[in-house]
């Protein structure tokens, strides 16, 4: 396999940067631009310093080299990584002589590709590294080391172990079908696939928490029009995000934005204000803020101080038909301008977390931060053995695997022949070796590489 280069550190000027290496020739190729300590008398995981070279014997930069020895690498390959100024022109020039003197410029995610290929990790723990690199949350830096660290494809491993075991006890009956002998206690094997079930769907259901973690919990701001979600928006995120005015109808469609509270990064979503509009525009961004309503978590309902408590009722019976199983806030706003003790009592009858806050003087606004936070704590995070599904490619194998294991279970239950039974078993294994990376073709592995930056 030929030798890859590129930067590994980002794009950019800053007081250094690493350039890696990785093949059969890499300690030949860097040799040729380096001047120091020979790579041949150099010990593995040990770090040197010289200078870099280009192919006229000119002097591009001091530099430090860390030689790691095949196997004992990331890749599995012989792996030089050089730490260099940060200069751009350093930078380029550094590649471009490693090039001229035999390397590859190396594709987006291809030391990683070549980590897997070469043993050092299985495909879910390949997919976790560019997790790490993307968190932006300790409780998604949380999932994605634990993912990286093995914890998912060990839980995967021993459930294609116990179906492997299952599998070969069908399929020796099926050798010995003329003596009609029996290897497999059906009655065990329907507990053992009703456990293996259980622990598919276990992983599956994680998914909608994992993605929230992910890509943000969404948090839909939502209330009557003026009310302040627009001011709130802007309060959350210390920016003036979002368009404010006393004109009714200002919001048209969603604004969103994240940021991180709690150690959980949160997807805030400021909605057109509810109200009966005769205008087309506004009414298309009503109807958008009913369905984020119902894509949310968590659901900032923004009661308006100064407003009519009559209109309470009836907003609040639009948020129980579009929220379900959602944590829903009271957030009674205009408190420096408006009298909130009817609203507030009008609020506790209707069994919903009431906080009473100005958005426009800050008042009140962290500890409707803290009531957020709560009601976004997934008890997951915390556990350090709890394996959460984050990525939806595994989340769809997952759900083909429980509907082989279903099959599975009903086969055993009717009196299914035995190949037939063997054969849902096979394919329950398939998709969870698809997610390890035991099953993959070519193209799974282009797409899932392709997104991995230069250098990873």
């Amino acid at each position: 396999m030929d030798t890859i280069c590129a930067v590994s550190t980002p794009h950019g000027m800053g007081g250094i940067a690493v350039i890696r290496v990785s093949g059969d020739e890499a300690l030949d190729i860097v040799q040729r631009r380096w001047k120091g300590k020979p790579l041949s008398e150099m010990t593995s995981h040990t770090a040197h310093l010289g200078h870099i070279i280009d192919s006229q014997g000119e002097l591009l930069d001091e530099a430090v080299l860390t030689l790691f020895r095949a196997p004992n690498s990331f890749t599995g390959e012989d792996v030089v990584e050089i730490s260099c100024h940060g200069s751009m022109w350093i930078q380029q020039q550094i590649v471009a002589t490693l090039i001229d003197a035999g390397c590859r410029a190396a594709t987006g995610g291809e030391f990683t590709q070549r980590a897997f290929a070469n043993g050092k990790l299985d495909l879910s723990q390949a997919e976790a590294i560019a997790d790490v690199i993307a968190s932006q949350s300790r409780a998604s830096h949380h999932v994605a080391m634990n993912q990286m660290r093995g914890a998912f494809s060990r839980q995967l491993s021993t459930l294609r172990s116990q179906l492997l075991q299952f599998v070969s006890l069908i399929e020796l009956e099926l050798d010995f079908s003329e003596e009609d002998v029996t290897f497999a206690d059906r009655s065990r094997l329907t507990a053992l696939a009703t456990d293996i079930k259980n622990v598919i769907d276990s992983l599956a259901n994680s998914y909608q928490a994992g993605n929230a973690i992910k890509n943000g919990l969404p948090v839909a701001i939502v209330g009557p029009t003026n009310a302040g979600k627009s001011t709130l928006l802007n309060t959350l995120l210390g920016d003036d995000r979002a368009l404010v005015s006393d004109i009714k109808g200002t919001t048209r469609d969603v604004i969103e934005d994240t940021i991180v509270m709690g150690g959980t990064l949160l997807r805030f979503i400021d909605t057109a204000g509810i109200r009966e509009s005769q205008d087309v525009i506004e009414s298309m961004g009503i109807e958008r803020s009913f369905k984020k309503m119902e894509e949310a978590r968590i659901v900032l309902w923004i009661v308006d101080a100064t407003a009519p408590i009559t209109e309470l009722e009836a907003f609040h019976s639009q948020i129980k038909e579009h929220c379900h199983a959602k944590a829903v806030i009271a957030v009674v706003n205009k408190i420096d301008v408006g009298e909130t003790q009817n609203i507030v009592d009008k609020l506790n009858t209707l069994d919903v977390k009431v906080v009473e806050i100005s958005a426009r003087e800050g008042t009140g606004v962290e500890l409707l931060k803290q009531e957020i936070i709560n009601a976004a704590a997934l008890p997951q995070v915390n556990d350090e053995n709890a394996v959460i599904v984050t990525n939806s490619r595994h989340y769809h194998a997952l759900v083909r695997a429980g509907e082989a294991i279903d099959r599975t279970l009903q086969g055993l239950s009717s009196g299914l022949s035995g190949d037939f039974v063997s054969q849902d078993i096979r394919e329950c294994m398939h998709y969870l070796g698809e997610i390890t990376g035991e099953i993959s073709t070519d193209d799974i592995l282009g797409e899932i590489f392709s997104h991995f930056c230069i250098g990873k």
